[in-house]
């Protein structure tokens, strides 16, 4: 297998870890270095634990979000992702009270893996415009 062969297939199974908050997939798939942020943490937050806490204040606004991925293009070193990300707004979220509004955004990620086939970055593009116009904080 190529390594472009090699990041779809991590990307598909960085999809099932996503979506199942599954800890050991984590691990086996991010790098313990990799920094990722949040709105929710003034400070980075690193590795396979570090992202699914990024998953899981997600879960708290939309407790059934779920990331499917639509396309992706790879090379040997990087995957762009364009994700539909699905849920409903049934927890506080950035200080909007629930609403109960089903959203479906789009979501564009590029993701970087290192040598050993590990993610060791994830660039969002704007996605939390889309998540924020779905649950009413902006127009």
């Amino acid at each position: 297998m190529n390594l472009i062969e090699r990041n779809k297939e991590l990307m598909k199974n960085f999809e099932i870890m996503i979506n199942t908050a599954d800890e050991t997939l984590a691990e086996d798939l991010v790098a313990s270095d990799a920094p990722f942020y949040t709105p929710a943490s003034p400070k980075p937050l690193y590795g396979g634990k570090g992202y699914l806490s990024v998953v899981h204040w997600m879960r708290k606004g939309f407790s059934d979000v779920q990331w499917h991925i639509k396309d992706m293009v790879a090379d040997e070193n990087k995957v762009a992702v364009e994700w539909e990300l699905t849920g409903t707004h049934d927890g506080d979220f950035l200080g909007k009270p629930p609403t109960g509004r089903k959203i479906s955004v789009c979501v564009m990620n590029f993701y970087y893996f290192n040598k050993e086939g590990k993610v060791t970055n994830d660039v969002a593009a704007e996605g939390m415009i889309g998540i924020l116009r779905g649950i009413g904080i902006i127009e």
